[in-house]
């Protein structure tokens, strides 16, 4: 849906010969004609250079527009690539592309040649046709009913209409050259946006060969990484701070700053619209779901805030605390020894604090919260679908199928691939992957990524050895430690947080590192798969990248949660690893406080990590890139030179966008019930990712070539899966990782003096061992043992439900234990099945696409076919009426002759 406004003005073509540039390159003689800093042939056309904005993103004739710029070095051994450029930069214009070249003198650095590109209407026309770029025929005249209770109170949080809504709605249908006058074309030079001119300009630069030779060599892509090119980038239309004082320019990265990508305006919407307009439909969709997560995340965060509140509220009536802390109680029951050796005896009242602590996440409130977001997930998934329908149809892409885009293959994939076959739909002959070449690419692509998920396991258990390892040595290093001593944190620093807190930083730190080099493996073992398609590519290497990414990170998280302090045996009969180290157990707090620390580190470090390393990089990199420029006065600095010295948007940039929102998505969906404020945590980040995001896209990257996409992509069904799996690992959580069940089972089953409270739960959940059958090697060390402890002590205490000794099931597993498994297994089978029922329920309720949505569809797919038809007839009458006359003159076509280029478009 097209806005039709634009400029005026003769397009004074200036032709240039494809030798040319390559003469004055290779000959060291400088071309007034295709240099910025030659007037002789410029003067002729009337053009003063003199006279011409540096920052104009228009030829030196001031009308022909910069579709796309190209930059290169003039290295001293570089004449095979400047063959390549000559061979290219001739069969560019083959396809009907119009170039200038700047020298290098005007240059801030003074190497550096820029090659600008425009696409004329002929080519432009040409390619629409064969993308099938929608575009519009006639006003949208649905009305909008749409009305939105009390939206006087969103009136703040707007922006102004015009950027809201920067192109008037239209209905709009394939192009097709051969129907131009069907099409509302007010003025050819704007009615392409500059986001869909680079596109078709990028589209021509991926396909155009550059030797004789070997057509397969072909490709802006292979040309940069031989380093034929140095850059190939479209350009801002302005400087990010102010407009452009060309008035033919519409200055829209300007706009974007001022609205979107200052954090000063972090409570307004986002303008979608006009970034789908400059960025395309791919970047738009990005930041419509960043958006939509982060507004979803609020109630999220709310909620989370309300049960972390509750266990602040109900803090005084923890009954178990209060028997911990007892010195009656607690102060009176000697705990068995935590590590062989360097620990010794302890009572139970030490752990005070965090048992106080545990109790502000494992209480009644983290059951409802688990329960909560496993029904937020469902509504947010679905209300997504529902958002993302309605952006279908307002971007136009209701019939954007995946199957249009699959035509179009990479270039890779058809150099590539030397052999051919029948395309059964198109009937033409199109190159293929033979089935063996890609059985065995697949195998050792599935071996690389297993063998690097070994690696991330092989890492995780190095850590838990760490902890297994220095546990011990915290212990005698802590006992005397002045740090006892501290007021208010004494009491807080074990040799339990000592473990938990540097292994978590010692993982964090590997995740980084593994991070790093897995990328590139990732991207060169998808390369070598060699997919068929864009769409395929990245599709393979997300699966690829998340599988390792969700291994990475939460691997120690799912190790804290279901495996430390399961699998510890007792007293006496200990389980060790590798033979000689003894398993840690939990904190005696219990394992859910440390669940909690583990992930506050791993998810606050990472997104602290990230955004400082979103933001500070490139403009690191930017600022050293540019120092040579800020030495120039404003006025020289040119458009592409600006653009040159940015940051380049790959291919994949968007894709880590998604990753790192993703992966904080399972963050607070899998281990949720753990740490209530994790999503209130994950709202803050996402309010300051919007805005750096926006703010990096606007002010520190080369503006990225224009893409469509209809939806997220394999993002959709990752999100899913994480659902699904968030809603049995919190159920597994609430029953093996918190106490919640047993002391539920208590409460109601053993509490001996007829109340349901928790009286005595403390002195039930704590099993009897002897100390005398303590193996020696296990013993505590004499000098480790504290000064209160005598030979009077005879036994100890453990977290556990066994006999106690002198029974004739001595040290097994008493009813009560068995009690609570049951009760665990029945929590975990009813709380899925509650869940899931609720989350088809509301997704069968729930309709993917709105009944408006399906409405405006039905009425736009019908008028177009009407208007369609209606122009046939009508050029079916004019034909007949000029055949009966001969003296008729038939209304000419906008184009009515079409110079025959070079068509790349072997590959449709």
């Amino acid at each position: 849906m097209n806005r039709i406004t634009g400029r005026t003005g003769d397009q004074s073509l200036i032709e240039m010969s494809p030798s040319d540039s390559f003469n004055d390159e290779s000959n060291g003689r400088h071309n007034p004609y295709t240099s910025a800093s030659g007037s002789s042939q410029l003067g002729q056309q009337g053009i003063d250079k003199s006279t011409q904005s540096k920052d104009s993103v228009f030829f030196r004739d001031g009308v022909r527009r910069i579709d796309f710029i190209l930059s290169y070095v003039d290295d001293k051994d570089g004449e095979r690539k400047q063959e390549r450029r000559r061979e290219y930069e001739a069969n560019l214009q083959k396809a009907g592309l119009e170039l200038e070249t700047e020298d290098k003198s005007e240059s801030d650095d003074g190497k550096t040649f820029f090659l600008k590109i425009h696409a004329p209407w002929e080519v432009l026309a040409t390619y629409a046709d064969v993308l099938k770029i929608k575009v519009p025929f006639k006003a949208n005249d649905i009305p909008d009913h749409s009305h939105i209770p009390m939206s006087w109170l969103s009136t703040p949080f707007r922006l102004p209409d015009l950027v809201m809504h920067p192109e008037p709605d239209y209905f709009t249908a394939a192009f097709d050259k051969d129907k131009a006058d069907f099409f509302l074309i007010d003025d050819k030079d704007t009615f392409f946006s500059p986001s869909t001119r680079n596109r078709i300009v990028f589209y021509i630069l991926a396909r155009c060969p550059y030797t004789t030779e070997d057509k397969q060599k072909k490709g802006i892509k292979r040309l940069l990484s031989n380093g034929t090119y140095c850059s190939a980038f479209p350009l801002h239309d302005s400087r990010y701070y102010k407009k452009s004082r060309d008035p033919n320019c519409e200055s829209e990265r300007f706009s974007l700053y001022k609205h979107w990508a200052t954090f000063l305006c972090f409570f307004k919407e986002q303008p979608l619209n006009l970034i789908r307009k400059y960025y395309g439909e791919k970047i738009g969709i990005y930041f419509a779901w960043l958006g939509f997560y982060t507004e979803m995340l609020s109630f999220a965060a709310v909620v989370g805030l309300i049960c972390f509140l509750y266990g602040l509220m109900t803090f005084e009536e923890n009954e178990w605390s209060k028997e911990i802390c007892d010195e009656n109680i607690g102060g009176q029951i000697i705990m068995c020894p935590l590590c062989d050796k360097k620990c010794g005896y302890w009572k139970l009242n030490s752990t005070c604090s965090s048992s106080w602590q545990s109790h502000l996440f494992d209480n009644v409130g983290t059951v409802f919260f688990a329960i909560f977001m496993g029904i937020w997930v469902t509504l947010f998934l679905e209300f997504w679908k529902r958002r993302q329908a309605r952006l279908e149809y307002e971007w136009d892409l209701v019939d954007f199928e995946e199957e249009q885009q699959q035509l179009q293959l990479r270039p890779e994939y058809e150099i590539k691939c030397t052999n051919s076959r029948l395309n059964h739909i198109t009937q033409e002959m199109e190159p293929y992957l033979p089935v063996t070449s890609k059985c065995a690419r697949t195998c050792l692509s599935g071996a690389t990524v297993l063998f690097w998920i070994s690696l991330i396991i092989a890492c995780i258990i190095g850590v838990i050895a760490y902890r297994l390892a220095v546990y011990a040595a915290f212990a005698s290093i802590m006992k005397d430690s002045p740090t006892n001593n501290l007021h208010m944190v004494g009491s807080l620093i074990t040799p339990q947080l000592a473990t938990s807190v540097t292994a978590s930083c010692i993982n964090f730190v590997i995740i980084m590192i593994l991070n790093l080099m897995y990328e590139r493996v990732a991207i060169w073992i998808t390369d070598m798969e060699i997919p068929k398609t864009h769409l395929e590519y990245e599709n393979k290497l997300t699966v690829k990248m998340f599988l390792f990414q969700f291994v990475n990170y939460y691997s120690s998280c799912f190790y804290v949660a279901f495996f430390k302090g399961k699998f510890v045996g007792h007293p006496g009969d200990y389980v060790y690893m590798f033979g000689k180290l003894r398993n840690e157990e939990c904190d005696p707090g219990g394992c859910l406080i440390e669940l909690t620390t583990q992930l506050v580190i791993v998810m606050t470090g990472k997104q602290v990590w990230g955004n400082i390393q979103e933001a500070l990089v490139p403009w690191l990199m930017n600022w050293w890139g540019s120092r040579k420029a800020r030495n120039h006065p404003e006025s020289l600095y040119c458009r592409w030179e600006q653009d040159h010295d940015l940051q380049s948007f790959g291919q994949l940039g968007l894709f880590y966008e998604y990753l790192e929102m993703v992966i904080q998505f399972g963050f607070i969906t899998l281990f949720v019930a753990s740490f209530p404020l994790a999503p209130l945590l994950a709202l803050f980040n996402n309010i300051i990712e919007v805005r750096v995001d926006a703010w990096k896209f606007t002010t520190q990257f080369r503006r990225p070539v224009a893409s469509k996409a209809h939806s997220i992509g394999a993002w959709q069904e990752i999100l899913n899966g994480v659902a699904v799996l968030s809603v049995v690992t919190n159920a597994f959580i609430v029953a093996f990782t918190s106490d919640m069940i047993p002391r539920l089972v208590y409460m109601y089953a053993y509490q001996t003096n007829g109340q349901l409270s928790m009286k005595g739960y403390i002195n039930d959940s704590l099993s009897i061992f002897s100390i005398d059958q303590i193996p020696a090697d296990s013993r505590p060390d004499p000098e480790e043992n504290p000064a209160w402890f005598n030979s009077s002590i005879t036994t100890c205490r453990y977290r556990d439900y066994r006999y106690p000794p002198g029974h004739e099931q001595e040290y097994t597993h008493t009813m009560q234990f068995w009690h609570i498994l049951a009760a665990k297994l029945a929590f975990i089978i009813i709380m899925e099945h509650v869940v899931f029922l609720v989350k088809y329920f509301v997704a069968w309720l729930i309709p993917d696409v709105p009944s408006e949505v399906k409405a405006r569809v039905k009425r736009e797919r019908y008028l177009v076919q009407e208007y369609l038809h209606n122009y046939e007839v009508e050029k079916l009458k004019d034909q007949l009426s000029c055949n009966t006359y001969n003296d008729c003159t038939c209304p000419p076509m906008i184009y009515p002759s079409l110079p025959t280029h070079e068509v790349l478009s072997e590959c449709l």
